[in-house]
């Protein structure tokens, strides 16, 4: 079994044979990235002001268990994805470290890619992927806006930030990305059971788990940001670093996000603490905003 399994996720022709081009790889052109990351944000705002006009504003939109069911598929989708990119890192390192051993440790090669490499392989298999399954994880605004009836800014940007950076991973041969792609998939596989096991009627934990996993994914990827550029003034230069940089810049774009729209929660949280009752709707409202606009 564990053979089997070995052999789809890392031995398959398919994942070893893979080589991201704009010909053969389905969403790999910058119009396709452009016009699907509008189209999301139009689409977005457009159900917005429709259920506005039609329905009443603190009135939500029941949808039984498709949110439910997306968290589910989430996280084994995940728990794939890390599975899979874990192996093939392993695999990759066992046979091309004779290339780069004598300038890198395995460590330094999943922050810093040896100049020179190209998207190809397994490691950029499941790296598209984790690309398209960005796209999948845009439904939860719709979750948000149809449950909620909120249309949430950070929320929207969030994600479109997150579909374009994984996009640059593949088109430049960024380095980091494996580091990336291992943290957020472990912790969205966490999250997503976690969503699906109090979807489904079973109790929550005590603290907010989801905020919790948000400030631990965006703590390790400010260290890992910080290692690739010690990396590349000192070993000779990464792969990809201008795509690095601009990556950089939309994850500190992201950071400020996550700090005001926190922040703001937080301060409407004090000013309404006047009223026990404001303060238990506050705290649920909370809850489940938090557990929306989770930055995956």
């Amino acid at each position: 079994m564990a053979t089997l399994i070995y052999y789809y996720l890392s031995d398959h022709p398919s994942v070893i044979s893979f080589r991201w081009n704009h010909a053969n790889c389905w969403g790999s052109t910058w119009a396709f990235l452009v016009t699907s990351i509008v189209f999301y944000l139009c689409s977005s705002i457009f159900v917005h002001l429709l259920l506005a006009l039609l329905i009443k504003r603190d009135r939500p939109v029941p949808l039984g268990p498709i949110p439910a069911l997306h968290s589910l598929s989430m996280a084994l989708i995940s728990a794939t994805i890390f599975a899979g990119i874990l192996l093939s890192t392993a695999t990759e390192i066992r046979e091309t470290r004779w290339f780069w051993r004598r300038s890198k440790t395995p460590f330094q090669w999943l922050l810093c890619f040896p100049l020179g490499t190209r998207p190809s392989g397994r490691v950029f298999f499941w790296s598209y992927i984790y690309y398209l399954s960005r796209f999948l994880h845009m439904w939860r605004s719709f979750f948000t806006i149809l449950r909620l009836r909120k249309l949430v800014l950070f929320q929207l940007f969030n994600y479109s930030i997150m579909a374009f950076t994984s996009f640059l991973w593949l088109e430049f041969s960024q380095s980091f990305q494996v580091l990336a792609i291992l943290i957020s998939t472990l912790v969205y596989s966490v999250v997503y059971g976690y969503r699906f096991w109090t979807a489904i009627g079973f109790p929550g934990v005590c603290f907010p788990f989801v905020v919790n996993c948000q400030i631990l994914l965006l703590g390790c990827n400010l260290a890992c940001h910080i290692g690739v550029l010690l990396l590349h003034i000192n070993k000779g230069g990464c792969n990809g670093i201008g795509a690095w940089v601009l990556n950089s810049v939309l994850n500190g774009a992201i950071l400020l996000l996550f700090l005001n729209f926190h922040v703001r929660r937080h301060l409407d949280k004090r000013k309404q603490g006047s009223s026990p009752m404001v303060v238990v709707v506050a705290k649920n409202e909370s809850k489940s905003v938090d557990d929306e606009t989770y930055r995956s």
